[in-house]
């Protein structure tokens, strides 16, 4: 599959189609999933923003047997425009059982370069199986205070918006734990009042026309949305783990064997 919206630069995505077709070459891996993350990707991009490719890559199974095993990490140059760079479905599978949101967002990305979606599918359904809500709520929350701690500007304030309503969106969707990546879709999603759905709306408006936002201060709503979704989302500090972790892992072993079988 291949999703791939007109705002991309054709000269850009050709250069990563480039990139990733080089990668499957030189280091003998095949390239299931890639897909665009960053504020492109989140729904809040900048005319500016550079392309953030990410990739989940496989090597043949006897490669998985040797007694020192290869980087799990591939990458290419990074400069102004292109960071692209990928993790071994090993270490997906380890991030997605613990509970890393990262990994997990990378299967819900509405740009998609190249990907089977037989393969997203099957790693979004062992994600739902394995994955604590807890571990992601903690994981929002604590992106969200981090980038609060920063000096503030409205760029930043972005990236403080979207794991907050990451937090609403799993308050009205209780018995799920994999929120969608884009910031569009969790204001739809989240049942956010009105007045915070335009709010967000109309920063995002100024956001894809303007190369720098400043250090001006978001709207007033905005800033109270967030604090007491971050608030009522305390709760995700002290959540104990509802699944098995040995069953977790064993669950997790299988998987991953009959991925590379």
């Amino acid at each position: 599959m291949r999703e791939i919206p007109t705002s991309l630069d054709p000269t850009v995505v050709a250069e990563i189609d480039r990139r990733l077709r080089a990668l499957t070459i030189d280091h003998a891996v095949r390239i299931p999933w890639a897909i665009e993350s960053g504020s492109r990707a989140w729904g809040f991009p900048s005319p500016d923003s550079d392309y953030d490719c990410r990739f989940i890559f496989v090597r043949g199974r006897e490669r998985y047997l040797d007694l020192w095993p290869s980087r799990d990490v591939l990458d290419t140059p990074l400069d102004a425009t292109f960071d692209v760079n990928g993790w071994d479905l090993a270490k997906v599978i380890k991030l997605i059982a613990k509970g890393n949101a990262t990994a997990i967002e990378w299967l819900r990305s509405p740009i998609v370069y190249s990907g089977d979606a037989a393969f997203r599918d099957a790693l979004l359904s062992f994600a739902g199986h394995v994955v604590e809500r807890g571990a992601i709520g903690r994981h929002y929350l604590h992106v969200a205070r981090r980038q609060q701690a920063g000096r503030p500007t409205l760029k930043r304030f972005f990236y403080v918006l979207r794991p907050a309503i990451a937090l609403r969106w799993l308050a009205v969707h209780p018995d799920e734990a994999v929120p969608p990546m884009d910031l569009p879709t969790l204001l739809q999603e989240s049942s956010v009042p009105r007045s915070v759905h335009d709010a967000a709306s109309d920063l995002i408006a100024a956001k894809a026309v303007t190369r720098e936002l400043g250090t001006g201060d978001a709207p007033t709503i905005l800033h109270r949305f967030v604090g007491d979704e971050m608030l009522a989302a305390e709760h995700f500090e002290t959540a104990m783990p509802q699944k098995d972790p040995q069953e977790v892992r064993e669950f997790a072993n299988r998987f991953f064997t009959s991925c590379i079988s």
